[in-house]
Parts: structure tokens; C-alpha cells; sequence
């Protein structure tokens, strides 16, 4: 089974006993895997890939073993669906244009429905303005200011906002949600359960053993085996919908967390953070790049503001958005610039309301891992199949030839005189026997334990301040080799405050004395601050202390101007703007045009330092003139940058620079499509920001060196900042590391060819001065190199990087909506340390799923061999159908309970990165696998075969003897799997007990299993067909238990071979296929 072993992408470690090697696979002429259980990343798979695996897989009950994956039908009809909803909607639009123009030709006018309660506007017409894009009923509103003043808003600071306030408009036009439709009950789950086949066919054989036995024995004795069947496999069908309920549960709720944005609104003139969910009508909503519309509305004011509709429309295409195009969709991103929105409609009164009640989001989606546990169970389950085949085959052969015997050595059939009811009833019998066989052996729980521990990992990952948007990712950060951190933000706090400034051509001391600045430098300072920003600064009506808003590095800059004296309204109020270049993470920097009131136009740029000094040529000194910038004073603010940014100081410029009235285009689709001049600018100051780095970094930086991870810093600042911050971070060891291509600046980086970039980008361990797309070049080249990539980012312009890494890791609180969508798990806290907690746990998902191969496959291979032996040699079995049902509901779902939730330890993390194309299988596992089961084998098939005398049964009749002897081997084995759960928890580790406290779901099912396990011998022994045993025999069956500890710890003393033991087979394969060629 191909699937089994898969070698590793890059170097390991030689010392790593679960490292598995290399191997060749078979491709195909596109370049893809011929194995259909072989797809390494489910991210960007196709959908005839994900076909080709399922159809592939040998399966039970597809509606189970399917559930948590890719519905592809449902998936298709969702696309038909849109695409009925976007042309529905565009119909509408066009019928209520043609409409309006056969009322202008006829003359006549439509009387608009009645405004709502406290309202001057009703539903009705606030849906004919946005949905329908109906200029001429806004313009008979009176424009975007009439439809303010008729919701009762104001344009500037928002609606009033308290809590009657809210509820009025709730009630008035409706709350931004929408129906969703209820996910499945617990009886749909017991429904699919039951729709195993296996288990369809155990009912039917319970049902004519039932009538059978009756018949024969009486309705007294003669209804406990079918009803002990029928009692098994109905416990196995409610443990299995219970499990599965629970889980789907919990993927809710995490669907839930992700749907459940929030934005900012102006409520009362200041800023405040709202859920999605609680935006009304005639909320004021300031937009930025990379932000969701939240529901429909007007634009307000907007600065070379673009929206991506191709949510909505399906079309992607980038549309500006002014006051001839003033209207927004739910549902759309902005793609650039800045604005501000009215609210004009809300949940299912929008058209992404409507689209989204009208589809049931699919939440399946398989995972690599998944996939290859497929084709791991069903590679087990044709070997269990065609055990079954042959047991079935050899006991009816021995039952209908007369070898069969009763406990007196009598034939249990004979030919002409056994009644006709009593052959069926024995090949009933042997046919449970078989068809539990298949039962034990399909592992049709292998797969579903993959999302059972991603269930029970994302819901431990979200307060570890993790939100997992993608399940593939959760396992995937297990193999990350490599992580491009952001520097601000992820390795540093993000509360940031000025610590030095440079202005009139001198250093500022304290940074915020006024009186050192002349008024002239200090006025266009402050005019640039408040007017060239995306921040806020609310001056409580009461008094009190003042709310800045914005991101850390606008409330930084915003704060020492408020120190400086500015008052953000008075300013902001002296000029208007007339165009907005909004700050470009590609240029590093932003500007702002404002016309005065006497009619002069002033250009402000801020700005990474160095780039802004560049423009400029000349510069405000000390006596506010304004004078040229030589060489000496070029030189003199050069040398401030560098000295601040070696202090790990990001370092922010100021400059602007007069223009003429006439030049400014006078057309707004001119003034839209125009460049700010960005020459010839006068420097004002120039600022160091301190940013310092989080308390753990270090330690969790280390860690993640330790465990072969190597942390690479991708950073906008300036590249001595960035060093600086590296080796307090531990990124760089020393100053000597801190050279190129150690350190590199992007322009660098991005001037090489592709071949060099992949030979450098093995070595980069900081870059500075990065773009986005300097950031999407080393993804690729990195993955080029063999590297399973995580990368971290915030910005609209790292969504290309985060759709193209391996694990896409967006910010929570920093991060745009359009990196959240392009990534695969949000960082909550904007903390690298829960980045490396993210590692943690994906390496614990997949140890978590090779302990429970691995205790899984020991029972498969003990209860086989012992049923197939026992079968062959006498006829008979030692473990009946419900028995062996009992030992599938220990190994599948609570096995799974117990073992998929082990928490993470620090062992996982000081070994290297596990190889997406490693052998699930180790040599290890096999070790363990084959001493434990090989020991389970031999013990029981002595007592099977000398139990009698071993016992000292021989007083005993014959009949006694067997079930005496039978049911002490079904307790043993069951205690041998109870016993070797424990083994399964530490593969490779002597101490089993280690952190098992920490894990109270497995003590629990341990104590279920064990007291269960008492009750069916001790009281239920007329359902399993065991009787009571004495403590003599309770003490057996426990010591043969206890004896796998012991085991076990000499068995990891056995050394295993580094090479994957699929390799000695495939080498042994390749000579016997050579050597006749050879001769």
C-alpha cells in the first residue's frame, strides 16, 4: 500500500528514530502523485483529485466515513446557485431601470410607500436606492445628506447610538443577520451510523438467530443471542452518533467565531468596535483597505476609494466608488483608499443577505492526513475482508462436512437428519462470525479520528488564541520547516510611543517640547498629522481623558501631536481635502492635497524615513525658513536614521511641499486618476518609534530552532531597524550573523533570477524595506526548496502570500478582512508566541493519530489472527459477535476519545518537523505493533489450545471447560488493549504515565471501559455468552494485561533500522524482479 510510506521533502535529522526516508512514487504527465491517497496539500487541490480518492477508498458507510469532507455535489450546486442569485438580482435592477424610463416617457409619478415609526424613509426606498443603484431616488432625497437627515443620522458623527436608539431602527429595518439554516440533529447522525452496511447485515442475522432460537430453544432461552446482537450493535450505533454530534457541535461553534466580524462604527462622534451583527441603518462606517462592507449603504466621503465586487457579482473587476458611483454592496472588499458609508440596509434586506440565507455554508473539507488514513483503511480492510472471506469459507466447509463437533465430540451436523432450522441457525452463526470479523477489521473510525483531534485541537487552539479558518492547516503547521514572521505587531507589542525627533535640523529634547519647534514648523507639522491619517482623536463632551483610535502607529504619531498642542477638529476643520494617496505598502508612503482658506494648496507625505528624505530638497530649521538640504545636512538626518533604527526605532519622515490652485484637475474622474506631486518636498521632522519586542519572544523563538523551525523576519521597516529587533528577538545570534544575505533588503532580493533567489532565500533570516510581493517571492522560493511554509501577515497586500504559503496566518487584531479570508488560521493576539503554540499543536494532531494507529492496528492483528487460527484448526471460535462488537466500540470510538485528545508536549516540539510524505507507519510503531500483538497472539492461542489443563478445567465438563475457557480469553484480550492504551500514549518514551493527569478524558473512558468490561462478565454474561469468573481467574486475565508494560519498555530498548521498513520490501521486490533479467 503505497500510501503507507511517504518520504520526507527536505533533510532531517539523523538522530530521529520516526524519521522515515526517501522514496521514489510514480507521477503522472501533469506532474501529480498516481496514488489517489497521496495529495500532500488539500489547499489548492482540484476537484477530480478529491474525486479520484474517494472513489478509491473501499468504504462501509459513505455517509459517515464522507461527512467531514467536501460535499462536491453540494459544492456545485452552491456555484449554481450564485450564479442564479447574481443574475435574479441584476434582472431586477435592469426591470426597475426600464420601469423608471416607461414612467418618464408616460409622465406620471410612483408614490413611494409610507415612511417607518420615528423614520422619514422607508424600507421599501432605501432598497429601490441601494439594490436597485437608483440615482434619481437618492437625488430626490436630497442625496446622500437628505437620506441622513430622513434616518436621523449625522454624516460626520453617526447616529446617537444608545440602546432605545438601537432597538428603534432594529425594529424599524431589521438586524444585520440572516436565517441560517440549522445544522443536523442527533437523529440525522444516528440515521447515517446505522446506514453502515456491516451493521444492516448483523441485524438481519440478529433477527434470524432471534426467530431461529426461539423456534428451536423457546422464547425463555432462546432470545438472547439475537438479542445480544441486535443490544451490540444498537450501543455501537448511539456511542458513534453521540461522538459524531458532539463534534459537529464544536465545528459550529467555530464556524460561528468566524463569521462573527468586528469592525469600527462612529456612534456619538467617537470610534467604537461592533460586532457585524449589531451594525443598524444609518450607522456611519469609516472604510479602509482591505475591509468587508458590512452591509449595504451610501457613500459619505471616499478618497480613490476601489471595491472588489466579485463577491457579489462574480465578475472580478475593481470599481471606484465616488459620488456618481456612491453605491455599496454587503459583502464586497475594499481594494484601496479610504471612505466613509451610511447604512442603507441590513441583513436580509441586502443582496448578500439573501445569498447567504439562500446557501447552507459547507464546512466539510479533507485534510491530507485524512486522506492517507483512507487509503490506510482501506488497505486494512481488503486484508480484513479476505480474512473474513476465508474464515466464512473454512467454517461452513468444517460445519456442512460433519468436522464441526459438539462439546461431547458428536458432529454438529449430519447429512439427511439435522432438521433444516438448525443448519440455518449454525450458518447464521458462522456468518455473524465472518461479517463481525469485517466490523473489527474495516477501521471505518481511522479516517474520522483525524477530525475528531482537529475538533478537539481547534477548540483547545481558540484559547491559545488560534481561530482555525482551514482544518488541512491545523495538521500541516505539524510539518512547518520554516515561518515568515511580520516584525510590528507579531514579534514586537504594537504600542508604540515617539522617543526621539528630529526637526529645524536638530534633535528635539524631550521629544514633545513645543517650544523648540518654531510656530511656522509646528503648525505644518500638525496640519499634515491630523489631516494626513486614517485615525481619530474624540474629545469627550464631559471632560475627561482623550480616545485616540487608529492603528498603533497613527495613535503613536496622534498622541505626540496632541502633545505638541494640535486640536484635531479645529485643524482638521481649517483645510479641505481634495485628494487622498493613501499609504501604499509598495511606495512606504501616504499623501494628502488640502486646499486652505485662502485658496493655497498644501501637499503632506509621511512616511518610511529614508524614502521620504529622498524627496525632499530642502527642509524648516530652527528659525522656521525654509532653507535647501546640502550634503551636510542630508548627511546629518541620515545618520539620525541609522542611529535610530539601530536602536530598533521605526523611523517615520514628514514633508510637504505648495502647489498651484489651477494645476489641481478640476473633474473628479480627473482628480480620482491623479498623482500627487511626491518632488521637491520640505522636510519638517522626522521621528523614532519605539515598538518594543513581547516578553516570551525570545524563549518562543528558541523554541521553535530547537524543534528545526527556522523563524525568518519579513518586514516594511527599515532593514537596521529590523536587524536590531532580530537579534533582541533571537532571530540573529550575533552581529556577525547580521550581513547579507542574512540580511537583505527586498529591492535586493527581487532583482535576482529565480534560480539565485532560491539559493538565497535558504539563507535569509531578516528582510527589510520588504513588499508584499518581495514577501510572495520567498513563499515561493522557499517552496520551491522543499519547504512547507508558514507565513504570517495583516495587510491587503499579503493575501497573494497567504493564499500561496503552505499555512496562511492572518492577524486578528491588526489584520484587514481580506488577509483574515486569505488565510487558514487567525492569530488572535497578534502574538508570535501563539504561532509556536500553533506548531504544538498541529505536531500533537498527527502524533495523536499515529497512537491511535497504532493501538488500533494491534487489535486488528490479535483478534484476526486469533479467530482465523482458531477457525482453521477446530472450527470454532473464541471470540463470538458481540464480544468482538465490544472490542470495536473500545477500539474505534473510545480508543479514538481517549487517544485523538491527548494535549501537546514539550517532547513534540524537540524533534524535527514531521515529513508531509513520512510513513504514517514508523519503524517504531511497527516495533510496538508487532512485539504487543505478536504477545496477545501467542498467550491467548495457548489458552485457547491448552487452556483446559492450563486452567485446571479438566474436572469440569466439557461444555463448562470451553466457556470458562473462552470467556477468560475475551477478558484477557480486553484487558490487553486496556493496558495497551497505555502503551499507545508514549510510542517512543519509557515513562507511559507521563502528563497523564492532564488528560482526564482518557482516565475516564479507561474507567468506563474497565467497570463495563466487569459488568458484561460478572452480570450479562447470558448476552455475551461468558460466564462469571473467580478471582483466581480475574488475576490471570489482569496479569497478562499488566505483562505488555514490561513488555514494552524492553521492547524500545530494541534498536529499529533509520530506513522505512517498506524500503527492505520494495528492495527485496526490485532483486527477485532483476535477477531473472540478469541470468
Amino acid at each position: 500500500m503505497t500510501s503507507l510510506f511517504k518520504s520526507s521533502p527536505y533533510r532531517r535529522r539523523r538522530d530521529d528514530l520516526e524519521d522515515g526516508g526517501s522514496r521514489s512514487t510514480d507521477f503522472d504527465a501533469n506532474g501529480e502523485s498516481s496514488d489517489p491517497f497521496d495529495i500532500p496539500s488539500t489547499k489548492n487541490a482540484s476537484i477530480d483529485r478529491l474525486r479520484r480518492w474517494r472513489q478509491a477508498a473501499l468504504v462501509l458507510n459513505a455517509s459517515r466515513r464522507f461527512r467531514y469532507t467536501l460535499d462536491l455535489k453540494k459544492e456545485e450546486e452552491k456555484r449554481q446557485i450564485l450564479r442564479k442569485i447574481r443574475a435574479h438580482a441584476q434582472v431586477i435592477r435592469a426591470a426597475y431601470l426600464f420601469k423608471e424610463a416607461a414612467t418618464r416617457v408616460n409622465g406620471t409619478t410612483e408614490s413611494h410607500p409610507s415612511p417607518v415609526g420615528d423614520f422619514r424613509i422607508s424600507q421599501e426606498q432605501l432598497s429601490a436606492i441601494t439594490r436597485d443603484h437608483n440615482h434619481d431616488v437618492l437625488e430626490e432625497l436630497g442625496g446622500v445628506k437628505g437620506v441622513a437627515d430622513a434616518l436621523k443620522t449625522n454624516v460626520e458623527k453617526g447616529i446617537y447610538g444608545d440602546d432605545a436608539d438601537l432597538l428603534k431602527r432594529k425594529n424599524a429595518f431589521g438586524s444585520n443577520t440572516y436565517p441560517q439554516k440549522k445544522g443536523r440533529s442527533f437523529w440525522m447522525f444516528l440515521w447515517e451510523a446505522w446506514q453502515d452496511l456491516t451493521l444492516i447485515i448483523l441485524m438481519i442475522a440478529a433477527v434470524a438467530s432471534l426467530v431461529l432460537g426461539i423456534k428451536t430453544e423457546g422464547i425463555k432461552e432462546g432470545w438472547y443471542d439475537g438479542a445480544s446482537i441486535a443490544f451490540a450493535v444498537i450501543l455501537v450505533i448511539v456511542v458513534t452518533a453521540v461522538s459524531d454530534y458532539r463534534q459537529s457541535l464544536q465545528f459550529q461553534n467555530l464556524n460561528e467565531e468566524k463569521r462573527n466580524i468586528h469592525l469600527e462604527v462612529i456612534r456619538g462622534g467617537r470610534r467604537i468596535e461592533v460586532s457585524i451583527y449589531d451594525i443598524v441603518v444609518g450607522d456611519v462606517i469609516p472604510l479602509n483597505i482591505g475591509d468587508q462592507v458590512p452591509a449595504d449603504g451610501i457613500l459619505i466621503t471616499g478618497h480613490s476609494l476601489a471595491i472588489d465586487e466579485s463577491s457579489m457579482t462574480g465578475e472580478s473587476k475593481i470599481v471606484q466608488k465616488n459620488s456618481r458611483e456612491p453605491f455599496l454592496m454587503s459583502g464586497c472588499k475594499v481594494a484601496d483608499g479610504s471612505g466613509s458609508m451610511l447604512v442603507t440596509g441590513v441583513g436580509i434586506n441586502t443582496e448578500w443577505g439573501l445569498l447567504m440565507a439562500s446557501i447552507s455554508e459547507d464546512t466539510g473539507e479533507e485534510t491530507p492526513l485524512q486522506v492517507r488514513l483512507n487509503g490506510v483503511a482501506t488497505f486494512i480492510g481488503v486484508v480484513g475482508l479476505t480474512v473474513a472471506l476465508l474464515v466464512l469459507i473454512v467454517l461452513l466447509v468444517r460445519y456442512f462436512t460433519g468436522h464441526t463437533k459438539n462439546f461431547d465430540g458428536s458432529a454438529q451436523f449430519k447429512a439427511g437428519k439435522t432438521k433444516a432450522s438448525t443448519a440455518v441457525d449454525g450458518a447464521v452463526k458462522i456468518l455473524t462470525v465472518a461479517v463481525t470479523i469485517v466490523v473489527v477489521a474495516v477501521p471505518e473510525g481511522l479516517p474520522l479520528a483525524v477530525t475528531l483531534t482537529l475538533a478537539y485541537s481547534m477548540r483547545k487552539m481558540m484559547r491559545d488564541k488560534a481561530l482555525v479558518r482551514r482544518l488541512s492547516a491545523c495538521e500541516t503547521m505539524g510539518s512547518a520547516t520554516t515561518i515568515c514572521s511580520d516584525k510590528t505587531g507579531t514579534l514586537t507589542l504594537n504600542q508604540m510611543t515617539v522617543v526621539e525627533v528630529y526637526s529645524g535640523g536638530q534633535k528635539i529634547e524631550p521629544p514633545d517640547s513645543k517650544s523648540q519647534l518654531p510656530p511656522i514648523l509646528s503648525s505644518l507639522l500638525v496640519e499634515g498629522i491630523a489631516q494626513n491619517t486614517t485615525g481619530s482623536v474624540f474629545v469627550p463632551e464631559g471632560g475627561g481623558d482623550l480616545e485616540i483610535s487608529g492603528s498603533p502607529t497613527e495613535k503613536a504619531i496622534l498622541g505626540w501631536a496632541v502633545k505638541l498642542g494640535m486640536n484635531f477638529d479645529v485643524v482638521r476643520s481649517e483645510s479641505n481635502v481634495i485628494h487622498v494617496f493613501p499609504f501604499n505598502s509598495e511606495k512606504k508612503k501616504g499623501g494628502v492635497a488640502l486646499q486652505l482658506t485662502d485658496s493655497q494648496v498644501h501637499i503632506h507625505w509621511k512616511g518610511a524615513a529614508e524614502i521620504v528624505l529622498a524627496s525632499c530638497s530642502e527642509y524648516v530649521d530652527a528659525s522656521g525658513n525654509i532653507v535647501p538640504l546640502d550634503q551636510d545636512k542630508m548627511s546629518f538626518f541620515k545618520k539620525a536614521i541609522e542611529d535610530m533604527a539601530s536602536c530598533s526605532l521605526r523611523c517615520v519622515a514628514f514633508a510637504y511641499r505648495t502647489y498651484d490652485m489651477d494645476k489641481v484637475p478640476a473633474d473628479e474622474q480627473e482628480l480620482t486618476q491623479w498623482e500627487l506631486p511626491q518632488g521637491d518636498l520640505v522636510l519638517l521632522a522626522i521621528i523614532g518609534i519605539k515598538d518594543p519586542c513581547r516578553p516570551g519572544v525570545r524563549d518562543a523563538v528558541r523554541l521553535c530552532q530547537n524543534a528545526g523551525v527556522k523563524v525568518r523576519m519579513v518586514t516594511g521597516d527599515n532593514p537596521q531597524t529590523a536587524k536590531a529587533i532580530a537579534l533582541e528577538c533571537g532571530i540573529l545570534s550575533s552581529e556577525e550573523d547580521a550581513v547579507e544575505p542574512n540580511v537583505i533588503e527586498g529591492r535586493v532580493f527581487r532583482s535576482y533570477l529565480d534560480a539565485e533567489r532560491e539559493e538565497i532565500a535558504e539563507k535569509i533570516s531578516v528582510m527589510g524595506r520588504s513588499s508584499p510581493n518581495d514577501k510572495l517571492l520567498l513563499v515561493k522560493a522557499l517552496k520551491k526548496r522543499g519547504h512547507v511554509v508558514a507565513v504570517t501577515g495583516d495587510g491587503t497586500n499579503d493575501a497573494p502570500a497567504l493564499n500561496e504559503a503552505d499555512i496562511g496566518l492572518s492577524m486578528g487584531i491588526q489584520g484587514t478582512e481580506v488577509a483574515k479570508e486569505s488565510s487558514d488560521i487567525i492569530i488572535l493576539d497578534d502574538n508570535f508566541a501563539s504561532v509556536v503554540k500553533v506548531v504544538r499543536w498541529g505536531r500533537s494532531v498527527y502524533a495523536n493519530i499515529q497512537k491511535f494507529i497504532q493501538f488500533q492496528l494491534t487489535v486488528n492483528v490479535a483478534a484476526l489472527i486469533i479467530n482465523v487460527v482458531a477457525a482453521i484448526s477446530s472450527g470454532d471460535v473464541p471470540l463470538n459477535a458481540v464480544q468482538l462488537l465490544w472490542v470495536n466500540l473500545i477500539m474505534d470510538t473510545l480508543g479514538a476519545l481517549a487517544l485523538a485528545t491527548e494535549p501537546p508536549t514539550d517532547h513534540l516540539m524537540q524533534r524535527p518537523p514531521v515529513g508531509r510524505r513520512e510513513p504514517l507507519i514508523t519503524n517504531i510503531m511497527w516495533r510496538n505493533l508487532l512485539i504487543q500483538a505478536a504477545y496477545q497472539v501467542s498467550v491467548l492461542l495457548v489458552l485457547n489450545f491448552r487452556g483446559r489443563s492450563l486452567l485446571g478445567l479438566e474436572h469440569e465438563t466439557p461444555q463448562r471447560a470451553n466457556i470458562v475457557k473462552n470467556t477468560l480469553i475475551f477478558n484477557a484480550f480486553v484487558l490487553c488493549q486496556i493496558f495497551n492504551e497505555f502503551n499507545a500514549r508514549k510510542p517512543d518514551e519509557f515513562n507511559i504515565f507521563k502528563g497523564i493527569t492532564k488528560n482526564r478524558l482518557f482516565i475516564g473512558i479507561i474507567g468506563i471501559t474497565l467497570v463495563l468490561q466487569v459488568i458484561i462478565i460478572e452480570f450479562i454474561g447470558k448476552f455475551t455468552d461468558t460466564v462469571r469468573l473467580n478471582w483466581k481467574q480475574w488475576l490471570i486475565s489482569a496479569v497478562i494485561g499488566v505483562i505488555s508494560w514490561p513488555l514494552a519498555v524492553v521492547g524500545k530498548l530494541i534498536p529499529v533500522p533509520q530506513t522505512p521498513l517498506h524500503k527492505f520490501f520494495t528492495m527485496m521486490f526490485h532483486r527477485s524482479c532483476n535477477t531473472p533479467s540478469s541470468q
